[in-house]
């Protein structure tokens, strides 16, 4: 069929439409970006609609693209953890290798009946595995626990047995065959791993050392990494072992975090891979998938295969060693993810010259890659969920008392409540502890926006020199609010950030978080305070706080006791917590040994559901209800906070309402956004059924 689309400067516009919108899609459906950029080359190829056909340019940036998948895999793997953790690191490697390979093999050989080089090629892709669900692992700030670094050794070792299998596979039924040519092939390897091993990093020291222009140390690594590719397969093995292995060597002298290393991420995540992706998706027909019982029962062989020979794995570690339940989830969930290692060798094995596997198998690689990604997204987040609540020492728990209070602009009337807020719970401590911010659009022809906002800079610096408080001001042009808030935050090291909640043009709460506070939700682990105030702080008769379940083990527990306390403090009005579980002690604990002066009550409640939908009835328009929540990911989320912003324009449009997000770990850039449509209506079986759930999923 010809493909639509043949213009070179389309088929790019194409590409980038897909690589900038399919990530997004695919991510408030909760399937992961590497599945949706594989189903939308799908969906465009010539399988598909037809939109594009896969012309020279896939060949190339694709291959470049799969060398880069396995050059971000090794220089991404934490290589302190082989001196501690190594030798019960290098045993779970040998564990979650060779029961999915063995498994596989026997799988594939004499249920599928596979010839033995296609049924090792088989065996390599489900004894692979890729750490596609380590940013759960930041989210908990479980990165040190002894679980993860084995995870971390395993997944280099499997993946290294897998690539070399696949080298040696191909090298047997395409080269030679005799005694000598082996023992060639042998010494080739060893020769070419100490060579790079050995002179890669004194290279690059020597190299980037004399060299600080950002273009020229990128180009310099990239040239390495196929300088390796080169080498590998001149000695027999694939280019994309030697990307691996370029990885592994120049690991050590490529800071993680660091400028180099974020150059590296950005060009390979923003064009090479999502083109390899797409690429793939290309290849894939959807009409053998559907329509064939036999490719079914593939996809369905490799996956349980795959899922029970990593599950066993675990098991058998955890066993061997006597760690926890919760160990055993966490390295099950890191390590039965099939991605980047599975289409290499998938690719490989079909590629022309080789043709060991056919399309079949290629269509089961995916669809083994998207379930298993699925499948440990929730065993990760069971296991992370539990040894977080397990290891969590929660004297630790105060979050970051550090730093400006920052107070984000945006409505003229909340200017003085806005003020008075951040004055209250700012740290009297800290000089300077207090800082405004007013961002306007750089699309703001007459500059209307931005005299408003210097207007309400200079408005609440005069409120709080009434009450003796200096306060510094920042006026920012940006064609991205968010983006201007977080940058500021970060810029002035700012402990918490003070909003107005979203309202719409009549000044009436619009039912929505806002793309505002939600891109900044999204991208900052700070405390956020999304305030709705009808009257000024000092006439509140009383202040309800509801809690969440688990509250006390986030990283900001203690951050966000101490801020209400000090609002209670300064407006001398009880304050009364409504909790669930242990939570309560804690913060009984905490005012009477911090605050004693602070008049508290705790109340215990069934059910978080229950309460939100009984505080109507409880708070009054002279009452300051507080509702602590949670980003969606971390311990104390629960799906009944899903619909908060829609219930408070519902029912405390006129009352005075905080929407606090605590201080949580790392920044929640993988969190999905799982607040209601627009419209949605809140009932209480709705919040009841949330909640329900969210304890089957627990």
């Amino acid at each position: 069929m010809q493909p639509l689309i043949t213009n070179p400067t389309w088929i790019f516009l194409v590409m980038l439409l897909v690589i900038l919108l399919a990530p997004i899609l695919f991510r408030r459906l909760r399937i992961p970006h590497i599945i949706g950029l594989i189903l939308a080359g799908a969906l465009l190829g010539e399988h598909g609609l037809g939109v594009l056909a896969r012309d020279t340019s896939f060949e190339l940036f694709g291959q470049v693209g799969i060398y880069y998948i396995m050059f971000l895999a090794g220089l991404e793997m934490d290589m302190g953890s082989f001196r501690r953790h190594g030798a019960k690191g290098a045993v779970f490697g040998l564990f979650t290798f060779a029961i999915p390979f063995f498994l596989g093999f026997f799988a594939a050989r004499y249920l599928l009946q596979l010839s033995v080089p296609s049924s090792l090629l088989v065996s390599c892709i489900l004894a692979s595995h890729t750490l596609v669900t380590y940013p759960v692992i930041g989210r908990y700030g479980l990165s040190k626990q002894p679980s993860v670094t084995y995870a971390i050794i395993a997944t280099a070792i499997a993946s290294f047995a897998a690539l070399l299998m696949l080298a040696i596979v191909v090298q047997k039924e395409h080269g030679g065959r005799d005694g000598w040519y082996w023992l060639r092939f042998g010494v080739g390897i060893v020769l070419y791993i100490v060579a790079v091993a050995y002179s890669f990093p004194k290279i690059g020291r020597w190299f980037l050392r004399r060299n600080e222009d950002a273009v020229t140390q990128y180009i310099f690594v990239l040239t390495m990494v196929f300088i390796s590719a080169v080498l590998a397969a001149t000695v027999g093995l694939e280019g994309l072992l030697g990307a691996f292995i370029a990885g592994l060597v120049l690991n050590r002298i490529i800071p993680h975090g660091g400028p180099l290393m974020s150059r590296i991420e950005f060009v390979g995540n923003a064009l090479f891979v999502p083109w390899f992706l797409i690429g793939v998706g290309m290849i894939i027909d959807w009409q053998i998938l559907v329509s064939d019982a036999h490719t079914l029962m593939f996809c369905g062989l490799m996956l349980a295969v795959a899922t029970f020979g990593k599950w066993l794995a675990a098991l058998l570690m955890q066993r061997v060693y006597g760690l926890q339940r919760a160990d055993r989830f966490l390295m099950f969930g890191l390590t039965n993810s099939h991605a980047a290692g599975a289409l290499a060798i998938v690719i490989i094995g079909t590629q022309p010259g080789v043709e060991l596997m056919n399309v079949e198998v290629l269509n089961a690689t995916v669809v083994l890659i998207l379930f298993s990604c699925i499948i440990s997204s929730f065993a990760t987040e069971k296991g992370a969920r539990q040894m977080a609540l397990r290891t969590t020492e929660l004297d630790r728990n105060r979050g970051s008392y550090h730093g400006k209070c920052l107070t984000a602009y945006a409505y003229p009337r909340m200017v003085d409540v806005l003020t008075q807020l951040s004055i209250m719970i700012r740290n009297p401590r800290i000089p300077d502890s207090l800082m405004g911010l007013a961002v306007s659009m750089d699309d703001d022809p007459d500059d209307l926006l931005r005299a408003q906002g210097v207007s309400n800079l200079e408005k609440a610096r005069e409120i709080a020199a009434a009450a003796d408080v200096n306060m510094s001001v920042m006026s920012r042009i940006s064609s991205n609010v968010a983006s201007a808030i977080v940058h500021t935050m970060r810029e002035v090291d700012a402990g918490e950030i003070i909003m107005g909640m979203h309202e719409t043009e009549d000044g009436k709460l619009s039912g929505k978080l806002g793309v505002t506070a939600q891109s900044v939700l999204n991208t900052s682990h700070r405390e956020v305070l999304l305030v709705h105030l009808q009257m000024p702080l000092g006439t509140v008769r009383r202040i309800i706080v509801a809690v969440p379940p688990k509250a006390e083990y986030e990283v900001g527990f203690y951050k966000w006791l101490e801020h209400l306390c000090r609002i209670a403090e300064q407006t001398g009005q009880p304050i009364i917590f409504h909790t669930q579980g242990d939570t309560g002690y804690y913060i009984k604990e905490y005012l009477t040994t911090q605050h004693p002066s602070v008049q508290h009550g705790v109340q215990a409640e069934n059910g978080f559901g229950n309460l939100i939908m009984r505080l109507p009835k409880e708070v009054n328009e002279d009452h300051l209800l507080i509702i602590v929540t949670a980003r969606a990911g971390f311990i104390s989320y629960t799906p009944a906070l899903n619909t908060l912003p829609h219930f408070i324009a519902q029912h405390f449009s006129h009352t005075n309402v905080i929407l606090l997000y605590p201080d949580q770990y790392g920044d929640p850039q993988e969190s999905l956004s799982v607040f209601a449509p627009n419209g949605q209506s809140v009932t209480q079986r709705q919040l009841l059924f949330e909640e329900w759930l969210g304890k089957l999923r627990n």
